[in-house]
């Protein structure tokens, strides 16, 4: 990141469990992407996401995840990570624009104070209604 930085780019990172790929997530990717020049996605690692979700998640594994979403043209790095949030991971990176879903608050988005003491900026994206894998599951087994 480091290089890019040098060369002025401006670094945006988001991140989560991205455990079925929607168009909720899509929107959120496509936003945070449009703030800068580069795209970083961080993803919750498989233990990471079951002490967050529970038990019976993820369904897809993390190198799954980060591949699909490596295959998404407007991400530019996908990595993994395994502490319970990616407050490590933004402190590592210094992003300039730190982006989550609108169920984040803004003041309750892990990293949110580092970024914007480095003169950075904290974006909370809306969700797409209607859109979420909890739900997706949900109605998969009510099928």
């Amino acid at each position: 990141m480091g290089a890019l930085k040098r060369r002025g780019k401006k670094i945006v990172f988001t991140n989560g469990c991205f455990d079925i790929l929607h168009k909720g997530h899509i929107k959120l990717l496509k936003k945070a992407r449009s703030l800068g020049d580069v795209l970083v996605v961080a993803v919750n690692s498989d233990s990471s996401v079951r002490k967050i979700k529970g038990d019976k998640r993820p369904i897809n594994r993390a190198p799954d995840r980060a591949a699909v979403l490596s295959a998404v043209t407007f991400v530019d790095f996908v990595t993994i990570f395994d502490e319970p949030d990616p407050e490590k991971i933004i402190k590592k990176l210094c992003p300039d624009v730190l982006v989550k879903g609108a169920d984040w608050g803004k003041k309750k988005i892990i990293g949110g104070d580092f970024v914007k003491a480095r003169g950075g900026k904290v974006c909370s994206v809306p969700l797409a209604k209607g859109y979420s894998t909890s739900r997706i599951i949900k109605a998969a087994a009510d099928a």
